[in-house]
């Protein structure tokens, strides 16, 4: 099993930053995708970056220039940085993580989710 923890949300006035965090636990090798997706009231949840081993990250049109997806192999740890944060960026975010190889061996192709963290940003 995977567990994932995020941390680094809060309110914050338009214009600013935040930075968020996550980190896989469990018996974790490597990790092919790491990503973040959120969800607004009253939305369906979306992908806002992602980040696959061996590739360029992709990022939501609307999220392209502001944040800034980053991961930490090592820790088993991504980041997502968030620059000129807008009221539209309101939502609970959550940690992805797919494609886990164990240490025992197995290759999981399963889709593993954080508790979410909100952000809120005011006008």
């Amino acid at each position: 099993q995977v567990q994932l923890v995020e941390s680094g949300g809060g309110l914050v006035q338009a214009g600013w930053s935040l930075r968020l965090s996550c980190v896989a636990s469990g018996r974790i090798n490597s990790i092919d995708t790491m990503a973040w997706y959120r969800q607004a009231p009253g939305n369906q949840r979306e992908l806002v970056a992602a980040m696959t081993s061996g590739r360029s990250p992709d990022y939501a049109d609307s999220v392209k220039g502001r944040f800034t997806i980053s991961r930490d192999n090592a820790k088993n740890t991504v980041y997502l940085q968030m620059d000129s944060l807008k009221p539209e960026d309101t939502a609970v975010y959550y940690c992805n993580v797919f494609g886990v190889l164990s240490t025992q061996g197995p290759y999981y192709a399963t889709n593993y989710w954080g508790q979410g963290t909100q952000v809120s940003v005011s006008s």
